[in-house]
């Protein structure tokens, strides 16, 4: 699971973690920019993965604006009161600019929460593309090319079949015409929260495996034969 820096003029941290590992998380971000400093929290919805340290990072980034939606408030109300004075409202298509550059919010192709905006830095080119070419990965991996092909390839397309459980009922022209529209911004790296980062032709390929999407097979879900064969596996001798 992976968030995002922004270090400009105006830094944004993109996404907050899990709870799981606040304290890592925290001493992670702080290892990059200095938390007084950061002018930005943007939250891409409300998974607990992407906001499970929303109010410790508001509470250590006290000169922080929350850029979240209305849906994503509300939905988080269930468990805690954002602070709506510290919130600024970015909907699909709303750029901002944080001083030394424009970052874009955008609905990204693929996403399994209906609160989820990717982002884009104009300046640099990098895509955070929250859980969209989302792929599994057997140890730490920094790089998308340190995938070999056919295992990048059938990575791609579980993840999206796992996120986007809906698949089999798009309608591929509207949905193809989307993800074109995404491709056609001028990326240069895809960041994701639970992919390496995607570079140069790889892009170009990992695009090409999202359009795959109407076309392929639902997932096929792990039954209570197989959680039994597991606890089995488990038990001691």
């Amino acid at each position: 699971m992976n968030s995002l820096v922004i270090r400009g003029r105006e830094p944004v941290i993109v996404d907050t973690g899990s709870p799981t590992d606040r304290d890592g998380w925290r001493a992670n971000v702080s290892s990059v920019v200095d938390l007084d400093g950061v002018r930005w929290i943007f939250l891409s919805h409300d998974d607990r993965d992407h906001s499970g340290n929303l109010l410790a990072a508001l509470e250590a980034c006290p000169n922080a604006t929350l850029l979240t939606t209305w849906f994503s408030v509300g939905r988080m109300f269930e468990e805690w009161a954002t602070p709506l004075d510290r919130c600024r409202f970015v909907n699909d298509g709303n750029v901002l600019d944080i001083g030394d550059r424009r970052v874009v919010a955008i609905r990204p192709p693929v996403f399994d929460n209906p609160t989820s905006r990717a982002l884009f830095d104009e300046k640099t080119g990098v895509l955070w593309s929250v859980d969209t070419f989302a792929s599994p990965v057997a140890t730490p991996m920094a790089d998308a090319a340190d995938h070999e092909g056919e295992v990048f390839r059938e990575g791609q397309l579980l993840g999206s079949r796992l996120v986007a459980a809906w698949h089999p009922w798009l309608d591929e022209a509207k949905y193809c015409a989307h993800v074109q529209k995404v491709q056609d911004l001028p990326i240069e790296v895809i960041a994701g929260c639970h992919t390496p980062a995607i570079r140069g032709q790889m892009i170009d390929v990992a695009f090409d495996y999202l359009r795959q999407l109407p076309a392929i097979e639902p997932w096929t879900e792990f039954t209570q034969a197989y959680l039994e064969s597991w606890m089995e596996a488990m038990a001691p001798a």
